[in-house]
């Protein structure tokens, strides 16, 4: 009996690499093909999320923004290595396809699918290619991109898929909106694992500002860091807000369907699951993103009208006060931001993406 074709996803170990490979993990084994993840030592660890049935397999890695000199001095070898034992397993267990979903550790597999000249694409979360992306654009058949359009390199050829989201997203995808009014009314802050700090400061400051007949009826869910807990719960103590602070929250896609609004960072993730479930949001890119990309993931949302962008160097409390009361102010405003969002929604861009994956295959 022939064995069921075989994925090899290719990942970094940050979670906007790891969700969509995760998606598309588990929407490949639902399709009857075998998966096998390939990362390295750091990458290995946020792999526990996926489906039991997906072999890791742990290759040789490394990157510019971790060790000192003697690290940086032995990164071509170590990439070296793990390009090697890619191939060598590559060579003994043939994939149909490889899909690289960026960050240093995608290299090695990557390279090796290159060296084989085996049906391979990348899939770029954000707006602007990373640069292991980047490297592979014009070596791989086709890059699947999130944000459109996406900065390329000549000749890299392109399609539009989305950016793959969790199931608990799509279980609420295009969920009924309620627009805000004199009733509860709920707001959702999404700092992201980076930079959250400034939201911690500056969010509860700017709430202070809302009148009196608007805070009323405001309920807060407040992500912050574990550092900034106990000054985000004392200043929304201070302004007698109901407030629910907390490091992570596990229900992000339950409260964000009952959100009224969304004051968020720009992660390629985070503008996915906005806009598949389709509400409005004010977003704050993080200014320290490598080429700004969470600029360009945040424009498309802009431009259709489904969001307010407030750059870092504008985020004053006053600023972001008059927006937040802009929009629950306005109950046709803000409806029409949340069908705008919903506009720019791809629920579909994992099943995108699998069609791609055994489009290659049978080309291969």
């Amino acid at each position: 009996m022939d064995k069921a074709p075989l994925l090899v996803i290719a990942a970094g170990g940050t979670g906007g690499h790891m969700f969509p490979a995760q998606a598309l993990a588990e929407e490949m084994l639902a399709r009857g093909w075998r998966v096998k993840l390939s990362t390295d030592v750091r990458g290995n660890r946020y792999s526990g999320s996926f489906p039991k049935e997906v072999e890791r397999e742990v290759v040789a890695s490394a990157t510019p923004a971790r060790g000192g000199k003697l690290a940086k001095l032995a990164m071509p070898f170590r990439i070296a290595a793990g390009i090697f034992s890619a191939w060598r397993s590559m060579r003994g267990d043939r994939p149909a396809v490889v899909v690289g979903f960026g960050g240093y550790p995608a290299i090695p597999a990557m390279s090796a699918a290159w060296l084989l000249k085996l049906p391979r694409m990348v899939h770029e979360q954000n707006g602007i290619l990373g640069r292991v992306n980047r490297l592979f654009a014009r070596r791989v058949d086709v890059v699947a991109c999130s944000v459109w359009p996406t900065d390329l390199p000549a000749g890299a050829k392109a399609v539009h898929t989305g950016n793959p989201v969790r199931g608990a997203v799509l279980a609420r995808a295009g969920a009924p909106y309620q627009p805000p009014g004199p009733w509860p009314m709920k707001l959702l802050v999404m700092g992201g694992s980076q930079g959250a700090r400034i939201l911690s400061q500056v969010v509860p400051e700017a709430i202070a500002m809302l009148p009196e007949a608007m805070l009323q009826f405001l309920k807060i869910s407040h992500q912050a860091r574990a550092e900034d807990l106990d000054l985000v719960v004392t200043s929304y103590d201070a302004i007698g807000v109901r407030a629910d602070v907390q490091p992570f929250f596990d229900d992000v896609p339950a409260r964000l369907a009952e959100a009224q609004l969304v004051i968020s960072r720009a992660g390629a993730s985070s503008i996915a699951d906005i806009s598949v479930i389709g509400r409005p949001s004010i977003l704050i890119p993080l200014a320290s993103a490598a080429n700004d990309h969470q600029s360009a993931n945040a424009r498309p949302l802009a431009d259709c009208g489904g969001a307010f962008v407030l750059a870092e160097n504008a985020l004053t409390p006053q600023a972001l006060s008059g927006h937040i009361a802009a929009i629950l102010s306005d109950e046709d405003g803000a409806t029409a931001m949340a069908q705008a969002a919903l506009s720019q929604g791809k629920p579909d861009a994992t099943q995108e993406l699998a069609v791609l994956v055994q489009d290659l295959a049978q080309k291969g």
